[in-house]
């Protein structure tokens, strides 16, 4: 059974819900009945201030779904790919592999794509109808599709830390093991700039390849920094050197 929910997940002042807004405490009832928990918040086109261009509401709906069910319940997620019901503003393609990059650092199992764009027409197919946009999402699902071995894998807790030199630009992030290699899938969850400083629990030397950039890091005591600005995602496979 797949139960998606709505944006009351991530908003307890979601006003859908009638008389049960800011009552969260449902949602743990709500997920008895399901195998696979999923919800829906589009924040980059959303037309809410409290809302709008807020992408850190998706791992927080995921957070929020994996507590509520204590584990037990694989969770879905679903990712705006138009502006929907916004005629004025669009997801950008940067900011769709925010949203699902963050999604699965926070632990997501599946992703959804709302492809429909309803204003200022209607287009079935909005995700399709996007050329900037299909071509990112048709890279997004090859980057899952190959590191999927890597992603279904247990978390290690421990392993690798992370801070960042602006508390106002949490960097979430999850490390992997995989295959001989240690994966850490990284991505600042707010607007705003920050450089993050990572530290290997072992403080040998390493060597990070930085997944899809075409870049290198050295690492010669097992820490590295690397810039991140407005819900950027980098993705590093760390070896021994």
């Amino acid at each position: 059974v797949f139960l998606n929910l709505g944006q009351g997940v991530a908003w307890d002042g979601y006003y859908g819900r009638g008389v049960r807004t800011n009552h969260p405490e449902d949602y743990a009832e709500y997920l008895k009945g399901c195998d696979i928990a999923s919800f829906d918040i589009y924040p980059a086109s959303h037309e809410k201030p409290e809302i709008a261009g807020k992408l850190e509401y998706l791992p927080k709906g995921v957070e929020r779904l994996r507590r509520w069910s204590e584990g037990r319940k694989d969770v879905w997620c679903c990712i705006e790919t138009t502006g929907i019901n916004n005629p004025k503003v669009r997801p950008t393609p940067r900011q769709i592999r925010a949203e699902v990059w963050l999604a699965l650092i926070r632990g997501a199992k599946g992703i959804v794509y709302f492809s429909h764009q309803f204003k200022p027409k209607f287009v079935e197919a909005g995700l399709l109808a996007d050329d900037a946009v299909a071509a990112e999402v048709s890279r997004i699902n090859r980057r899952i599709k190959e590191l999927a071995p890597v992603i279904n894998g247990p978390a290690v807790d421990g392993k690798v830390a992370v801070s960042s030199s602006n508390g106002s630009v949490p960097v979430s992030h999850t490390v992997r093991d995989h295959d001989g290699a240690t994966y850490v899938f990284a991505a600042s969850a707010a607007g705003g700039s920050a450089t993050a400083t990572f530290r290997s629990a072992e403080s040998s030397a390493v060597k990070i390849e930085v997944l899809g950039e075409d870049r290198s890091i050295d690492a010669p005591s097992g820490a590295w920094t690397d810039a991140f600005s407005d819900y950027e995602v980098h993705l590093y496979r760390i070896t021994r050197r």
